[in-house]
This record gives structure tokens, C-alpha cells and sequence, in this order.
């Protein structure tokens, strides 16, 4: 087993441990995970609105808050995209994910808390580390660097205080700095406008590189 994997493997133990509770245990923790969910937002309009103090079961959750499409839930993104804090989630959302493929004209923008990135678009890359070091101890895949390919939309401020672009953008700009370390491309070419431009680009700086896993935001 390469030095890194060992590494890896010792370094996700708790992790691992916690992936294998609730896949034995999926229910509970599902129930755990809705209360928590809940309690933090309870205090926001949102919450406040639709009575998140007094919700416990998701049976509670579906009888009280309204299937919805995104036309209804413009008015709450149009206040937190102008700064508006503690509107559905705690604190003031930064970072807003501009839709690619839509069926209006006009984008969607999803809010990216900093919970969310946190707790869904950082921690999935980390538990894909932690299980592919435990299903397959043998592995070279940590020797070398992954390729990235994601979208071209840059942050940008349109009209508000919060950054918005391609999901791709986001987790760029928040990448931290040892997992920057292990990923090609440079962020300046990853988020190249023009994709045939940027595909060579991505080819002539990493030609001469170990590459040895290839990811993108599916």
C-alpha cells in the first residue's frame, strides 16, 4: 500500500465510521439530520413563516410547507442576492449558483450557503477519498493530480452583494489551498469562456504532469 493511501485511510477513520452508521442506520440519521436542518433554520422568515419551530417529523415537514416551483421561491432569492440576511437560511448567503440548462428564459440562481459547501459540495469529494482508500487500499490514484472540467462562468456581481457564476467557479474559489495543491488545472484555466480554447489550454498545461483521476460537477 503506497505511503499516501496509508495516509488517507488513517486519516478517514472517523469518516468512514460515520458512512457506515448511516448506511445501517439510514432512518435515524435521516430523522437527526431533518431536526437539525430545522432547528437552525427556525429563526429565519422562512422558518418563521412556515412554523419550523414546531415541525419534528417529515410527515409534519410535508403537511406545512407547500410543494413550490422556483417562481415561488424568487421572492426570498431576490432578498438574499440583495444581502438580505437570516431570509432561509442563517446569516447572509455569499454565493449563488447560476443555472446552465433552465426552462424559462432567464437563469436560475441557487443559493450555496457557506453550511452547504461545507457539508455537500466539499464533503463529497472527501468521502469519495475516504472510500475509494478503503474499498481499494492498493491504489495509485493518490500519486498523482486530478483533472478537473467543470463550467466557465466566472463570480461575478450582478445587481446585489452576493458573487454569482457556475457552480464550477464557487468551489474553485473555495477550494482550500492542500486540495488546490493535488488538482489541475490553474483555476485561470479552468475558467477559460471559450471551451475549445480551454480544453487546449488544459492539455498543454498538464501534457507533462501525472495525472491519475479525472472529476468534473455533474
Amino acid at each position: 500500500m503506497a505511503l499516501k493511501t496509508r495516509l488517507i485511510r488513517l486519516l478517514s477513520a472517523p469518516r468512514l465510521r460515520e458512512i457506515d452508521r448511516f448506511m445501517k442506520h439510514p432512518a435515524q440519521v435521516q430523522q437527526r439530520q431533518l431536526r437539525r436542518l430545522l432547528d437552525r433554520a427556525a429563526p429565519t422568515l422562512f422558518g418563521t413563516e412556515h412554523g419550523f419551530h414546531a415541525i419534528r417529523t417529515a410527515e409534519q415537514f410535508a403537511s406545512r410547507v407547500p410543494v413550490t416551483d422556483y417562481d415561488g421561491f424568487t421572492p426570498y432569492i431576490e432578498r438574499m442576492r440583495r444581502g438580505e440576511a437570516d431570509v432561509c437560511w442563517p446569516g447572509e448567503v455569499r454565493w449563488f449558483a447560476k443555472s446552465s440548462g433552465t426552462t424559462s428564459a432567464k437563469s436560475k440562481f441557487i443559493p450555496v450557503s457557506r453550511e452547504g459547501l461545507r457539508g455537500c459540495h466539499m464533503r463529497g469529494p472527501l468521502d469519495i477519498v475516504c472510500l475509494t482508500s478503503s474499498l481499494w487500499p492498493d491504489t495509485d490514484v493518490f500519486s498523482g493530480k486530478t483533472l478537473t472540467l467543470g463550467g466557465s462562468r466566472r463570480l461575478e456581481t450582478t445587481g446585489g452583494r452576493a458573487q454569482e457564476g457556475d457552480l464550477s467557479a464557487i468551489l474553485i474559489e473555495n477550494t482550500p489551498w492542500l486540495a488546490g495543491r493535488m488538482r489541475v488545472p490553474k483555476p485561470e484555466t479552468a475558467l477559460i469562456p471559450d471551451f475549445e480554447k480551454k480544453v487546449e489550454a488544459i492539455c498543454r498545461e498538464t501534457v507533462g504532469q501525472n495525472v491519475t483521476a479525472f472529476a468534473g460537477v455533474p
